[in-house]
C-alpha cells in the first residue's frame, strides 16, 4: 500500500517537475538571450559612436574644403575682374590709337609762316556748304565734311540771336591760294604779305578755315570788328569749336575779326576760358587735343 501511495505522489509531482523545469530553461535561456542582447548592443552603439565621429571629422574636413573654395572662388574672381579691367585699358588705348591714326594731324598744326602744307594736300573729306549759309548762294564754298555740322549750327544759333553772319570763303586749294596771292601782290606790292598768306602756309588749305561776313558789309571786311557779328563770335564761337586765329597784335598778320578756324569744341573753350588765343599755345599742348578734335 505504501509504495502504492509513493507511486502516485511521484506521477502527480512529474508534471509539476516537468513544469519547474521548463521554466528553470526558459529562464536561463532567457538570461543568456538578454546578456547576449545587451552584449550586442552595447557593440551597436559603439560601432554608432564611432560611425558619428568619422562623419563629424569628414564634416569638419569638408566645411574647411568649402571655405577654402569659397577664399579661392573671390580671389579668382578679384584676379578675373583685375584682368577685365586691364583689358578694358587696352582696348581704350587701341581706340585711341586707331582714333588718332584716322585723325589728319595737319588739322592742328600751325600753318601760319610756320608749318607748311605741299601743294598735294587735300583734306580727307569735303563737303558743300548749305547755299543758304552763304553770303553768295551762287557761288560754292566747300568746307572740311566733319566740320560742317559745327559750322551750320554756329549760324542758325547766330540768327536764332538775331545776328546776321554769312560765310564768304571756306577751303581753297594750293593752286588758288597761289593765284589768289599773286594778285595781291601785283595790287599791294611786299605788303600783301601781311594779310595773305603764302601758298602752303594758309589755314584755308585745311578746309577747317573760314572767312565771315554780313549781308551789310558783303565782301568788303574792313569794319567786320565793328558788327554785331564779330561780337557775337568773339562770345560764342568756341561753343561750336572756333577760335580767331589772328587777333589784334599777333605776329603774323594783321588783324583779321573775319578769319575763322575749327578746332574742336575741347581746344576752343579751353582757349577762352584761359583767355588766349591758338599761336598762343605750344604745339605740342595743342596736339593733345587732336583725339578729341571732333568730339
Amino acid at each position: 500500500m505504501k509504495e502504492f501511495f509513493e507511486r502516485k505522489i511521484s506521477l502527480r509531482l512529474f508534471p509539476l517537475l516537468l513544469v519547474t523545469m521548463a521554466i528553470a530553461g526558459l529562464s536561463y535561456y532567457g538570461a543568456n538571450s538578454y546578456y547576449e542582447l545587451k552584449e550586442d548592443s552595447a557593440d551597436t552603439y559603439k560601432e554608432l559612436e564611432n560611425l558619428i565621429e568619422k562623419f563629424q571629422m569628414n564634416l569638419a574636413s569638408t566645411t574647411k574644403e568649402n571655405r577654402d573654395l569659397s577664399d579661392l572662388l573671390i580671389i579668382l574672381r578679384a584676379r578675373n575682374a583685375d584682368f577685365e579691367n586691364e583689358v578694358g585699358l587696352v582696348r581704350q588705348k587701341i581706340s585711341t590709337l586707331e582714333k588718332l591714326r584716322e585723325t589728319d594731324p595737319e588739322l592742328l598744326q600751325k600753318y601760319s609762316k610756320v608749318f607748311f602744307l605741299n601743294e598735294n594736300y587735300i583734306p580727307a573729306e569735303l563737303s558743300l556748304i548749305e547755299p543758304d549759309f552763304l553770303l553768295n548762294k551762287n557761288k560754292p564754298v566747300q568746307i572740311h565734311t566733319k566740320t560742317r555740322g559745327y559750322l551750320e549750327n554756329l549760324i542758325r544759333a547766330a540768327r536764332a540771336d538775331g545776328v546776321d553772319l554769312s560765310v564768304l570763303s571756306g577751303y581753297r586749294s594750293f593752286g588758288t591760294q597761289a593765284s589768289l596771292k599773286s594778285q595781291y601782290t601785283v595790287v599791294y606790292g611786299s605788303a600783301s604779305s601781311r594779310f595773305s598768306a603764302d601758298q602752303g602756309y594758309s589755314e584755308h588749305q585745311l578746309g577747317t578755315t573760314l572767312d565771315f561776313t554780313t549781308k551789310k558789309n558783303g565782301e568788303i571786311l574792313v569794319g567786320f570788328d565793328s558788327t554785331p557779328a564779330y561780337k557775337w563770335l568773339t562770345n560764342n564761337a568756341h561753343v561750336f569749336g572756333f577760335v580767331i586765329s589772328y587777333p589784334k597784335n599777333n605776329k603774323y598778320y594783321i588783324f583779321e575779326p573775319w578769319h575763322w578756324r575749327f578746332v574742336g569744341v575741347y581746344l576752343a573753350t579751353s582757349l577762352y576760358e584761359q583767355g588766349k588765343y591758338f599761336y598762343d599755345m605750344p604745339q605740342r599742348d595743342i596736339d593733345s587735343y587732336l583725339i578729341k578734335i571732333f568730339d
